[in-house]
């Protein structure tokens, strides 16, 4: 890699390479050189970069003139029982994808720069937070609300990216925007890419690495079964019926156990019972092996 993590800058043939910053004046001083010849686009990441993180890279090469990227794995969505310490950290080699990718800026904070001692504030999204992931996982919305504000406020870009596969992120920091009537970024610039999948059909997800290699082999049963589900729903079968099949082949499939597996409305989250006019999705997530994986598909009528 040209770059080096211990520099701000690299130039090639008078063209700026990818900047590697780590503290915040640097990353103030590189965002105003950035944003002083064209428009900046986020994509924020805990790193451990994939197919579907790149595929955000190319979506805001088309949506901005320039692209910053941020690594941090965020303590506060990590709760006390959760995968922190083994979340994958390759630095080096995220840089390296990033850098091939055109990427102008690379926002990788230590946990001092983002959470200085005395730190106290945290912010807080109710509604769309709750039930799924918000269930499962007390506090994890905090956490996320609460760091990308912050990288909001320090990248103050014009447009930032997220995956489809965390849908319920999507609408807890597009919530958050619209309420903090943020500027940088606005809520409606606020862009969903759909979800990468492997070619039969799984979810790309740096968690997918901790599957043994049955445990991978199983795990197709997750985006089979959500399209057996969404097929008998669209078919006339009752919700709650579809879902319970869902979840039993799941088990039947080798998951150890099944979180939720629930129809919703796109945009609010409200639980759907009955089909209405409002677009839904069918959100899942099940263990199996050392992974707790996610998925959510669109309810086509």
């Amino acid at each position: 890699m040209r770059a080096s993590l211990s520099r701000h800058a690299v130039l090639v043939q008078g063209v700026p390479d990818v900047q590697i910053v780590q503290q915040l004046d640097p990353l103030r001083s590189a965002v105003d050189g950035l944003k002083a010849s064209g428009t900046l686009a986020l994509v924020p990441t805990m790193g451990a970069l994939h197919e579907g993180h790149l595929t955000l890279v190319r979506a805001a090469r088309a949506a901005a003139t320039h692209i910053a990227v941020s690594i941090f794995v965020n303590p506060r969505q990590f709760g006390p029982k959760e995968d922190l310490a083994r979340y994958p950290r390759q630095l080096e080699r995220d840089c390296e994808l990033l850098e091939a990718e055109g990427v102008a800026l690379v926002w990788a904070p230590d946990l001092a720069a983002m959470y200085p001692a005395g730190y106290a504030t945290g912010v807080s999204v109710s509604g769309v937070s709750e039930g799924l992931c918000g269930e499962m996982r007390p506090g994890h919305f905090d956490g996320v609300a609460t760091v990308v504000c912050k990288l909001f406020n320090q990248v103050r870009p014009d447009v930032a990216l997220f995956g489809e596969k965390d849908w319920q992120q999507l609408a807890v920091i597009r919530r958050m925007a619209r309420d903090l009537d943020l500027v940088l970024p606005r809520a409606e610039a606020i862009l969903g890419v759909p979800t990468v999948r492997e070619a039969d059909g799984l979810a790309l997800s740096s968690r997918n690495a901790y599957l043994s290699e049955a445990d991978r082999k199983a795990a197709v049963a997750l985006p089979d079964g959500m399209k057996v589900a969404i097929a008998a729903i669209r078919a006339g079968a009752p919700i709650a019926e579809a879902t319970a099949a869902l979840k039993a082949g799941l088990t039947a499939a080798g998951f150890a156990s099944v979180d939720y597996a629930e129809l919703r409305e796109a945009a609010s989250l409200v639980s759907v019972e009955v089909l209405g006019e409002a677009p839904a999705r069918l959100f899942v997530a099940a263990r199996i092996g050392g992974a707790r994986l996610i998925d959510n598909m669109p309810l086509v009528l």
